[in-house]
């Protein structure tokens, strides 16, 4: 590839339009593609996102279009940035699109509902085994990114040279980019971290401590390297920046919008109302039920993000989410727990 590449964005929402700053600051070309022509126009026109980044200029080199046959013609590379939920249907629209010799990043943190597949999986199944995907994830909030606060964050491919591609034409001094192989434990840890950012925020919310939201989040990252490694991920990925790192971020950020949620859920409000108020989309809400799905497929019982799916969709009251964790039965904190994932057997 050239020195500098062409980028086209696939969305219009906070992460996307950040990765798009920080392509333009690399020196790409670089086009935004809006689903919604009349909010394409807005862009265009105010040069910020007002809805999803408000008070980050976009400068006039950025292209947008409404256009997705124009993006897709104009990138190299096509960053995928749109919500686990709405994923299929924007890949549906793509299918027909000269898509076949470009590199797909995949940024979205989430598992599809029904399906229980990862963003990888679910672009496989519309667009064929053959594309070249690179996940992209890790402790990445847009409203810093698009600052240029410097930040760190892995591309993981099972294609070296698309991994590789993505770290040099992505990286800037402020923005550092790792690689690595485990695309399965990237996609799971950047989505089940969402989860257990929910059950942070209800600790928030009931007015806990310190103590509580250091010890749910040392047991949280133990059900993500549990069901991970059960998926077929390695574990030392949730040790990385797409799993603890991640996990520490969204916990703890202003930023955090799953955070958010499980604050006002801790606060007593109905999940509907929460959600009803919010512009963007909380992918831990959607990934709480996948996640559940997946740990009775596969025979784990995970007792946080068990009660997290009980608060959301079995109206569950936080205090008795919070009796039901503190009254089970003492064990080893390592207690039947093989580090050993079935790729490594």
């Amino acid at each position: 590839m050239p020195k500098n590449i062409r980028v086209s964005v696939i969305g219009d929402g906070g992460w996307g339009t950040a990765l798009a700053l920080v392509n333009l600051r690399r020196g790409n070309d670089v086009m935004i593609w809006s689903a919604f022509p009349e909010y394409a126009k807005v862009l265009m026109k105010k040069r910020e996102n007002v809805k999803f980044l408000p008070g980050v200029k976009l400068p006039k080199a950025l292209c947008v279009t409404s256009d997705l046959k124009e993006a897709v013609v104009f990138g190299d590379v096509l960053v995928l940035a749109v919500p686990s939920q709405f994923l299929r249907h924007v890949l549906l629209k793509l299918k027909g699109l000269p898509y076949q010799k470009k590199i797909l990043v995949s940024t979205a943190k989430g598992i599809e509902k029904k399906t229980c597949l990862r963003p990888s999986q679910i672009i496989r199944e519309v667009l064929g085994q053959k594309v070249r995907i690179v996940a992209l994830s890790g402790p990445s909030h847009a409203e810093e990114v698009a600052r240029n606060i410097p930040t760190l964050v892995v591309a993981a491919s099972d294609d070296a040279a698309s991994a590789k591609c993505v770290q040099e034409y992505f990286r800037d001094p402020k923005f550092r980019v790792y690689v690595q192989k485990d695309v399965t434990g990237v996609e799971l840890g950047g989505a089940l971290k969402n989860v257990i950012a929910i059950a942070a925020g209800v600790c928030d919310g009931l007015q806990f401590g310190d103590n509580t939201k250091s010890g749910l989040l040392t047991r949280g990252i133990y059900e993500m390297v549990r069901l991970g490694v059960k998926m077929g991920a390695s574990p030392d990925t949730f040790f990385g920046l797409s799993g603890i790192g991640d996990l520490i971020t969204t916990c703890f950020s202003k930023h955090g919008r799953n955070l958010f949620v499980g604050r006002e859920l801790g606060k007593g409000r109905k999940i509907k109302k929460i959600l009803g108020g919010m512009e963007m989309v909380a992918e831990g809400v959607d990934t709480a039920l996948s996640a559940h799905q997946l740990c009775e497929r596969v025979g784990l019982d995970l007792p946080i993000l068990r009660e997290v799916h009980s608060m959301l969709y079995k109206h569950k009251t936080p205090a008795a989410a919070v009796a039901s964790l503190l009254s089970r039965t003492p064990y080893d904190e390592w207690k039947a727990f093989d580090l050993t994932s079935p790729k490594r057997k």
